[in-house]
């Protein structure tokens, strides 16, 4: 009897790039194609998503891609995979009318096929079938995902909360997590982001009454920044809104595409005169007005960012402005939201990012919820996922505390598959996986090689020497010739370099001058030596041979 295999590609002992597999025979099933965002070190880089290396590896054995919800670290990755493999996408309606659009203008020319389900349909893919159990978290239609194999079920939680009082009233089905553990949950690969908070987490309606003492305090303008995904708070704002007689405009084109998006399937219900476009907010008074926009994240070309920095032509803060920042901080995003915030409060606009009463909740399990989780599905083996090392430690804590022994505890590795059968677990050997980087170019690949140069750049500059070579004669040309930018060495350092250089050079043999490749890489390696020695600075050396 074949074992099972589950196998993360991203998603474990991170934040973000969620993708995980299933696989039973020759039967593959994808939960999640997601993205994270760079560290500060990834210059230049714009997103990072999964290798995809395994799974174009065995491509015609992937029976479908299933995705929890529509959040990017969830499914911005789908556009990098479905370059590389034809593959049907399932998904609720919800969570295909928001990434549609997105997909198309990132694959003009490519088919897609959207399979849509419902939370409590039963999708076969092969000896494995898929079911999708409705939980709530920050976004509508939100599923967890219970994949049935021969040794039991595989249950992702995906992101989750249990929520009682949704804003869309639509709730977790308790039921079903409790009969899917009476029927046999192999492993719960459980989401644990919010690990380290104890207790329950507070609905998301708790948000209405921190917003509206804030709309209610407001003598001017009303700015929000949210995800633009996250429409039960953008509901929220509208009815709040409504009720202080404020109108409501929109700046960002992902949240005015999401909100057109909703309210037409009816996600949205914006009270009847409440919005208004952009264009028109001059009509109305400031103490009238609240804005929607997008920049919770410090996003450089954001709506909020722009303002902030005075750029961003359709709308300018000004004094008597209160901002709303009603969002957490994403891992690595920390000082360029502080940097919004404080141009925000130098251009005398008030922000509030901190409320006794809340103006934002997270979305994802607090300990008892988590605990809950455990409690309804009872499955045999426990591993967290989507968090960071120190949350599975703390997750794997409370499993213990639960009375589950170590070996039915695992660690998720990237690319390390995790083997069950009907009486054991164990890991097994690593397949191709890691973090591909992808450029504003939009082209994934970008290597460490790339990284190490921009960021020797960056921090000590380069220097560009240029050798003139005769390859007739096998002779220098002329004398080479430094240039340096973003270089700031002692007086003088260029100087030797260029005589350590020119001596070098002029002792080569003709043949050996001819050699271009060994001419750079004996100017290279002869200047990084020197100014490494004398400055501890480690410029980009870029030699240039002119043949003439």
């Amino acid at each position: 009897m074949s074992e099972v295999q589950v196998i993360a590609l991203g998603g474990v002992g991170e934040i973000g790039k969620n993708c995980s597999l299933v696989r039973e025979g020759d039967d593959i099933v994808v939960i999640d194609c997601g993205l994270s965002f760079p560290t500060e070190e990834m210059l230049g880089i714009d997103i990072v998503v999964p290798d995809f290396t395994y799974l174009v590896q065995n491509k015609e054995k992937v029976r479908g891609v299933f995705l929890t919800h529509a959040h990017e670290d969830h499914v911005g990755g789908l556009p990098y995979l479905l370059r590389e493999i034809d593959v049907p996408i399932y998904c609720t309606e919800f969570t295909q009318a928001l990434i549609r659009q997105r997909l198309e203008e990132k694959l003009p020319h490519k088919q897609l096929d959207f399979r849509i389900f419902k939370p409590g349909d039963i999708i076969e893919a092969g000896k494995l079938s898929v079911e999708p159990v409705r939980v709530t978290h920050s976004i509508p239609e939100n599923c967890s995902m219970a994949i049935r194999t021969t040794h039991g079920i595989v249950l992702f939680t995906g992101d989750f909360k249990f929520d009682f009082t949704p804003v869309d009233g639509k709730l977790a089905n308790i039921t079903r997590f409790g009969e899917l553990g009476r029927e046999g949950v192999l492993i719960l690969l459980s989401d644990s982001t919010n690990v380290e908070r104890p207790g329950w987490g507070p609905s998301e309606r708790a948000v209405s009454e921190g917003l509206r003492k804030v709309f209610g305090e407001a003598e001017g303008r009303v700015l929000l920044t949210t995800f633009a995904s996250n429409i039960h708070r953008m509901q929220q704002v509208y009815e709040i809104a409504a009720e202080m007689g404020r109108k409501v405009a929109v700046v960002g084109r992902r949240m005015e595409q999401n909100l057109d998006t909703c309210e037409r399937l009816g996600y949205v219900r914006i009270p009847k005169g409440t919005r208004i476009r952009l264009d028109e907010a001059r009509q109305y008074p400031d103490n009238k007005l609240a804005i929607l926009t997008t920049g919770s994240q410090g996003e450089p070309m954001s709506a909020l960012v722009q303002m902030s920095k005075g750029e961003y032509g359709r709308l300018q803060i000004k004094a008597g402005d209160t901002l709303i920042y009603s969002a957490r901080p994403i891992p690595g995003n920390e000082a360029a939201i502080w940097r919004t915030i404080n141009r925000l409060f130098d251009q005398g606009c008030r922000v509030v990012y901190e409320s006794p009463t809340p103006i934002h909740v997270s979305g994802h399990a607090y300990q008892e919820e988590l605990k809950m989780m455990i409690n309804l599905t009872r499955p045999y083996y426990l591993a967290p996922v989507h968090g960071e090392p120190r949350h599975q430690h703390l997750y794997q804590e409370i499993a213990r505390n639960m009375g589950y022994p170590d070996h039915r505890v695992f660690t998720m590795k990237d690319g390390i598959p995790l083997m069950m059968d009907d009486t054991s677990a164990h890991q097994g050997e690593a397949v191709p996986a890691g973090r591909v980087l992808v450029d504003s170019s939009g082209t994934p690949g970008v290597t460490d090689d790339v990284l190490r140069d921009r960021n020797n750049i960056a921090k000590d500059g380069i220097v560009v020497v240029t050798v003139p070579i005769d390859m007739t004669k096998g002779v220098l040309a002329s004398d080479p010739a430094f240039q340096a930018r973003g270089f700031h060495g002692p007086e003088g350092i260029l100087d030797a370099a260029y005589d350590v250089v020119y001596d070098g050079l002029t002792s080569l043999s003709r043949d050996e001058l001819r050699d271009t490749n060994r001419v750079k890489h004996d100017v290279s390696d002869t200047v990084r030596k020197l100014v490494q020695k004398r400055t501890n600075l480690r410029p980009l050396v870029l030699p240039i041979i002119v043949e003439v």
